[in-house]
């Protein structure tokens, strides 16, 4: 009885930080998105496009993902199919880049109440989301890669259509509120599977498992099971646990620093992937590339942050 009222606390805890982080946001970007607002920003960097081999149509796409979320440019995607021509490796291009930098406003918010810099993080996620665009993108158009062209047009009939499609003020409260529900339960869930994991060693095992990795990227051991939950499940869940972790054993700024970036870079490498797979996308280049290119940068601030704690103070949420 005692672990059910302190799995209770624990748990509509984290659940109220990220309730108090995310509604605000997810307000404002709804708003945003009736007003038309994502729409001009896709219109403003529609011209850039080109020097990552994409259309212009596939700005409004890619601001529409950063904006609201992977289904927010599936639904982008969905009503720009008639005139969007892409080939497999613009396709798979457009889809790193979305999974690489999506859902700024709210998951950024998250990632700055657990510990790391707002604008160090999101520079990071679109500074990747570019650099690894604009390197497939030509690397392909080079070397005569993936370039058959892709149709998009059973899009608009698929069952991804209906789920994409806004249902007015009555239909996004009633989706906000079902997201917030699994999202609480999402986290009862992994909390009682993370105090399962620690009882029975198994905890121990997948650190004994991922050092080697961790070793590579420069991570510290004792964010090796919520950064995998991060990775696997999703920035949202993972975020939350490390808020934990870090109020529970006091983690510098470095580590949570290296954990959010890792996390920030690459997440919900279960669901976010299938679903753009479902799209026609290349899974070497939107899972396998992206692990590696995250991998690397994780690495190389770890090497060129210095460690100790005050390493990370300029990272911090103080810092932005």
């Amino acid at each position: 009885m005692s672990y059910l009222l302190n799995l209770w606390r624990r748990s509509r805890r984290l659940f109220l930080v990220l309730l108090k982080v995310m509604l605000p946001i997810m307000i404002l970007v709804q708003v945003g998105q009736w007003l038309g607002w994502v729409d001009v920003l896709g219109r403003a960097i529609a011209p850039a496009m080109g020097l990552l081999d994409l259309p212009p149509e596939a700005g409004i796409v890619w601001v529409a993902g950063m904006c609201v979320g992977v289904y927010g440019a599936i639904a982008a995607l969905i009503g720009l199919a008639p005139v969007l021509d892409l080939n497999a490796a613009q396709l798979s291009v457009l889809c790193s880049m979305v999974l690489f930098a999506h859902g700024l406003p709210v998951e950024q918010a998250i990632v700055r109440r657990a510990g790391a810099s707002f604008w160090a993080t999101t520079g990071l996620r679109v500074g990747a989301a570019i650099l690894y665009g604009a390197a497939v993108a030509w690397t392909c158009r080079w070397a005569g890669w993936l370039q058959e062209p892709v149709s998009l047009g059973w899009l608009q009939s698929s069952a991804l259509a209906s789920d994409t499609q806004a249902g007015g003020l009555l239909g996004w409260l009633s989706g906000t509120a079902v997201s917030l529900l699994l999202t609480y339960g999402v986290i009862v869930a992994l909390l009682v599977l993370l105090d399962i994991f620690e009882r029975t060693g198994v905890t121990r095992a997948i650190t004994a498992v991922l050092m080697p990795l961790l070793r590579l990227s420069g991570l510290d051991a004792r964010v090796a099971p919520v950064t995998t939950v991060g990775v696997l499940l999703g920035l949202s869940y993972g975020g939350a646990l490390i808020i934990e972790e870090a109020d529970k054993r006091q983690l510098p700024a470095r580590t949570r620093f290296l954990a959010l970036s890792w996390i920030s870079l690459s997440h919900s490498l279960i669901e976010d992937t299938a679903l753009l797979l479902t799209l026609g996308a290349d899974i070497w280049i939107i899972l396998v590339g992206r692990v590696l290119l995250t991998l690397a940068v994780v690495a190389a601030l770890a090497r060129i942050m210095p460690g100790g704690d005050a390493a990370g103070t300029r990272l911090s949420p103080a810092a932005g």
